[in-house]
């Protein structure tokens, strides 16, 4: 089973930005872990600050692959395009998102992925990724 976990905008800070609403780890050592917990699973990890960069991830990806676990961060809530590549690929696709984006501003309770995504996991910090990945087995 091969799946990528693709993240979206700022999520490259993760251990540095706001502490606080994203915890402490990086992103690159939690992979690491993950990996060592699902061996079962081939996982791949992209990351881009870019929109068209995630565009065209998804789109390589979305036709091949087992499973996508996307945090399309901020993206989310404002990227048709990205909503519209959900959409016209076959690979299931898993949203998650570190933080319970309800609780938060009022602009991050929109998503242009979920309306296309086989689930959603929301607010259960860096565990949602985990989430994610036991739902494709």
């Amino acid at each position: 089973m091969k799946i990528i976990i693709i993240n979206g905008p700022n999520l490259n800070l993760l251990g540095k930005r706001e502490p606080e609403i994203y915890g402490s780890q990086t992103f690159e050592s939690y992979f690491d872990g993950l990996k060592a917990k699902f061996p079962q699973i081939e996982l791949v990890y992209f990351q881009s600050n870019i929109e068209g960069e995630l565009i065209s991830k998804i789109q390589e990806v979305g036709f091949t692959y087992d499973g996508i676990v996307l945090n399309a961060a901020a993206y989310t809530h404002t990227s048709i395009g990205i909503g519209d590549a959900v959409k016209a690929i076959s690979t299931p696709i898993i949203e998650v998102h570190i933080s319970n984006t309800f609780s938060r501003e009022t602009f991050r309770h929109q998503s242009y992925i979920s309306p296309n995504a086989k689930g959603v996991i929301i607010g259960f910090g860096m565990k949602s990724y985990d989430l994610a990945l036991q739902s494709f087995l």
